[in-house]
């Protein structure tokens, strides 16, 4: 974990072109490992600067974006879309690699989880 209480599972950085996956989730099958790569990638292409997903201390996925200061081409409104194109079309992918986080890594209950 980082200062900020956040993992990392994976991101991208458009300004070196590199994607970076976390090898402590080496678990999680390669389909989803490549669905990641692939929602990552296309985010910094289209909307540029550099683009996280992680999980909070809670075990909640979130998406971070950020920017260079210099980087005029950085589009904030592409991000915010895009940032809720991922939530809406990806909601199954998403929730369920929270609830293979708090359950693996977090160590809850996976039944009280699925009652919720």
């Amino acid at each position: 974990m980082d200062s900020d209480n956040k993992v990392v599972l994976c991101g991208a950085n458009a300004y070196e072109q590199k994607y970076y996956f976390n090898k402590d989730f080496d678990k999680i099958p390669q389909s989803i490992q490549d669905e990641l790569h692939i929602i990552c990638v296309l985010f910094t292409e289209e909307a540029g600067g550099i683009f996280t997903i992680f999980f909070d201390e809670e075990g909640n996925l979130e998406f971070g974006t950020e920017y260079a200061p210099e980087d005029y081409l950085y589009d904030e409104i592409s991000a915010g879309l895009l940032v809720r194109k991922i939530r809406d079309t990806r909601q199954d992918l998403l929730q369920s690699l929270s609830l293979y986080y708090r359950v693996l890594f977090l160590h809850e209950d996976i039944e009280g989880l699925m009652e919720d």
